[in-house]
């Protein structure tokens, strides 16, 4: 699409407005003679705005005269008109053809690297890698080899399982996934204790390998030997290092707390906004369009304007900030609603802590309404392996 808009701002384009009451026989005879016409829009029943390119406009003449519709030009766009408007004026012409070719020059070059996926390597130390490989900000997009930065960071990261490079505009997109280490992943020649990953109320103990130090109706915190990988040898004194395994069931506590006020303030627009313009090259940006925000209580909002309205992503950007006026209410809400809405968000968020393998056993709900506060406190009970390995020392 971005294709497109830009080959027809090159060639040229006008936006016109047809009238009469033969509009559809307009259109298609349009067709037949493969006269190409978008963005068709109907403003009423006698009336159409379109776009068409300078020979397209040219060529509906014939069309025209024939269906007895009258065609007008809303506006002339795209790079020639352009240029004819600016034949005149020197010093503009020459300008503008200088930011032009600053603007093709900026676009192609790499002017950020977006990583993401990576949760155990940090985004600096990364960057500083591919920094001495030459791959940095200010880069030369045809420069870039995507397979090799692939290769490098699989290569020199062990725990990355899978690394995609990708180029979207002037931003260099790298996509990450690190191996998760599962207690399975610890060499079974190493001597390890299996531990509580959290605390609970033991229900089952599978011992493969190891000793068992707890039994049903046990409580255990967090960290605590549940089988151990040091057996002692009968008749003396001595003892041995195993690689414990096995499972540890226990009933664990999940709680989640949330507060909601009856009475709550709530901020309306009132339709006024203030705008604001500014030029972003980089990190730096420059106002050019000031004054003090007229409104007391406001929200903001940004948008970025597509420079000629192509879909390249240029280190220059135009920002329109949006300073929209809002007026300050008081509602009261229905405490039966607030409650309920409390107890699906509590559950939500619950869900995400939960185990997908774990068996919910019981739900505690509980409410309580003080000074203007609807408090609700949800607690699920569970069971789940909590067994964690930890290697001996």
């Amino acid at each position: 699409m971005g294709v497109v808009k830009a080959w027809n701002f090159f060639k040229g384009y006008v936006i016109i407005k047809v009238k009469g009451l033969t509009l559809e026989r307009f259109l298609n005879l349009a067709a037949t003679n493969d006269i190409y016409l978008w963005d068709i829009r109907r403003i009423d029943y006698t009336e159409l705005e379109m776009k068409a390119t300078i020979e397209g406009f040219r060529a509906l003449k014939e069309i025209v005269n024939k269906v007895g519709c009258r065609v007008e030009i809303v506006e002339k766009k795209g790079l020639p008109f352009l240029l004819y408007r600016i034949k005149n004026r020197k010093a503009l012409g020459i300008g503008f053809i200088l930011f032009f070719i600053i603007i093709i020059f900026l676009s192609s070059i790499i002017w950020d690297i977006d990583i993401v996926g990576n949760e155990k390597v940090k985004n600096e130390d990364i960057l500083k890698f591919l920094e001495t490989e030459g791959i940095k900000s200010g880069i030369i997009k045809y420069k870039v080899d995507k397979d090799y930065i692939e290769y490098l960071l699989l290569n020199k990261f062990e725990n990355f399982s899978f690394v995609s490079v990708e180029i979207k505009g002037t931003k260099l997109i790298i996509e990450l996934k690190e191996i998760e280490l599962l207690n399975e992943e610890i060499d079974e020649n190493t001597p390890s204790h299996i531990i509580a990953a959290k605390k609970g109320v033991i229900e089952k103990v599978i011992a493969r390998n190891g000793k068992a130090v707890v039994r049903k109706g046990d409580i255990v915190e967090k960290d605590d030997i549940l089988i151990s990988g040091i057996i002692s040898n009968e008749g003396s004194e001595g003892f041995m290092l195993v690689h414990a395994d096995g499972e540890v069931w226990a009933k664990t506590l999940y709680s989640y707390k949330i507060e909601e006020p009856i009475i709550k303030t709530v901020k309306e627009e009132t339709g006024r906004i203030f705008e604001r313009k500014e030029i972003k090259i980089g990190d730096r940006g420059i106002q050019f369009i000031k004054g003090d925000i007229p409104f007391d209580d406001y929200v903001e909002s940004t948008e970025e304007v597509n420079i000629l309205n192509l879909n390249i992503n240029f280190p220059i950007k135009i920002l329109v900030h949006k300073y929209k006026e809002v007026e300050t209410k008081e509602i009261e809400q229905d405490v039966d609603l607030v409650k309920e809405k409390n107890h699906i968000k509590a559950v939500e968020e619950l869900n995400k802590q939960i185990p997908q393998k774990a068996d919910i056993i019981s739900k505690d709900v509980k409410h309580f309404v003080k000074d203007n506060i609807v408090t609700t406190y949800v607690a699920i009970e569970v069971i789940e392996d909590i067994s964690k390995k930890r290697p001996i020392n």
